[in-house]
């Protein structure tokens, strides 16, 4: 069954823990799926992230930052997403468009609707069959990214961490606008519940996801 499920939320929102956690919960149940983030993905989208995400390019404008993303996301999109979904494997993505509105939109203050041009184009009108949001105050979630990013030495990968909290803010305002606009889409999920309940309401809903698509093959 092809299905495409993203993954958004601030840093530090646990977002890379549940996307494991339903990998290895539909490989249990024979579903083949493949993990993937953005930016990132293919070897010239990896090297895209290495430039975004390094805390030492502060002269990286909010526009470049922006065509970036987008570039590494039309990589993404031809090299590997649309190929798996033709395949009728399960994609779950770290970070998709949402997070462009998010960051750039709302954080950077960037054009909406040029934003929305742009993830178009670059994703080629592929949208998320379903978009977990973890939501978690900015102040708690910074606090986690800072933290793992000390215990994992990934400080190489900082440089929103470094932004200040009214940015974070921002951010998250962002991604609740977004649920708001697309509530069939996108799922709210308060990640201060606990690992465990998140991952449960996560389950929940990719089931319902999996057995009405089952019946919708069924019918056809």
């Amino acid at each position: 069954m092809s299905l495409f499920i993203t993954f958004e939320g601030v840093e530090g929102s646990g977002k890379t823990t549940q996307i494991q956690r339903l990998k290895r919960y539909l490989v249990r149940k024979g579903i083949p799926c493949k993990v993937t983030r953005e930016p990132g993905g293919p070897p010239i989208s990896e090297k895209i992230r290495k430039i975004l995400l390094d805390p030492n390019h502060k002269k990286l404008t909010p526009f470049s930052e922006l065509l970036l993303y987008e570039a590494a996301r039309a990589q993404h999109v031809i090299e590997i997403i649309e190929p798996l979904r033709k395949k009728g494997i399960v994609v779950l993505c770290d970070r998709f468009n949402d997070a462009t509105v998010a960051y750039q939109g709302y954080g950077r203050k960037l054009d909406q609707n040029l934003i929305q041009t742009l993830n178009r184009l670059a994703s080629q009108g592929i949208k998320p069959d379903l978009t977990f949001l973890l939501d978690c105050p900015s102040d708690i979630g910074l606090k986690r990214a800072l933290q793992r990013n000390r215990i994992s030495k990934n400080e190489k990968e900082g440089r929103f961490e470094s932004e200040s909290i009214q940015f974070h803010h921002r951010v998250r305002r962002g991604y609740l606008e977004i649920a708001k606009k697309e509530p069939h889409r996108v799922r709210v999920i308060d990640t201060r519940l606990g690992e465990d309940k998140v991952f449960e309401k996560i389950r929940e809903m990719v089931e319902k996801l999996l057995v009405r698509g089952s019946k919708f093959r069924t019918r056809s």
